[in-house]
């Protein structure tokens, strides 16, 4: 059985700080191929996309695909440039709903934990300072509502920056590499899951 995956979001779906190698979706891809499955990737991520650019500018492309397979990652712009919780809660569900006729499962990822990239000690706390996790919860429930597969990746940061120096790009925004594959890492054993059945 092929996958027909479909990948929305932002720059960490392009792979903006990565050399080579693409944004997670790659990555991903790349590991279901090296298990075996034939995978075809449509990567609809644009760099510096924020909720309500999914929604205008990428579902409508995503559910025309005909996925087998979708998986979003969006946020960490909404956070910095100040998109209302309650907007981005809203549009969110918009997406889901619309998604959902598609008939694919939905993989949808939070955001890591922006207090530990390097750039959080140049900006003002206040623009992520107590923003991360009520988003964060609005995934979760958003996720909830709609029977979406929640990847925690807020939590699993926490653990993947201490500990790998490297996980964040020269930007200190961005992840390298060496972020990418870990946060494909993360996602892979639910993604499996869902493309084995």
């Amino acid at each position: 059985m092929s996958v027909n995956y479909v990948a929305l979001g932002d720059s960490s779906a392009v792979g903006v700080g990565a050399a080579r190698g693409g944004g997670y979706p790659a990555r991903l891809a790349s590991r279901l191929r090296a298990g075996g499955l034939p995978v075809g990737l449509s990567n609809l991520g644009q760099s510096g996309a924020r909720i309500r650019d999914v929604f205008t500018g990428q579902v409508k492309r995503a559910v025309a695909a005909q996925p087998t397979l979708v998986t979003l990652g969006i946020g960490t712009n909404d956070v910095w440039r100040g998109t209302p919780l309650e907007d981005f809660q809203d549009d969110l569900d918009r997406i889901a709903r619309r998604l959902k006729q598609t008939g694919a499962p939905l993989v949808v990822v939070n955001l890591v934990d922006l207090a530990l990239a390097p750039v959080a000690r140049l900006v003002p706390a206040a623009l992520y300072e107590g923003r991360i996790e009520p988003f964060n919860a609005a995934i979760a429930e958003v996720a909830r509502v709609h029977g979406m597969h929640h990847v925690d990746l807020f939590t699993a940061s926490k653990d993947m920056i201490p500990k790998g120096p490297h996980f964040f790009s020269e930007d200190g925004f961005h992840p390298s590499a060496e972020g990418y594959e870990a946060w494909a890492d993360l996602m892979l054993p639910t993604v499996q899951t869902l493309v084995r059945r």
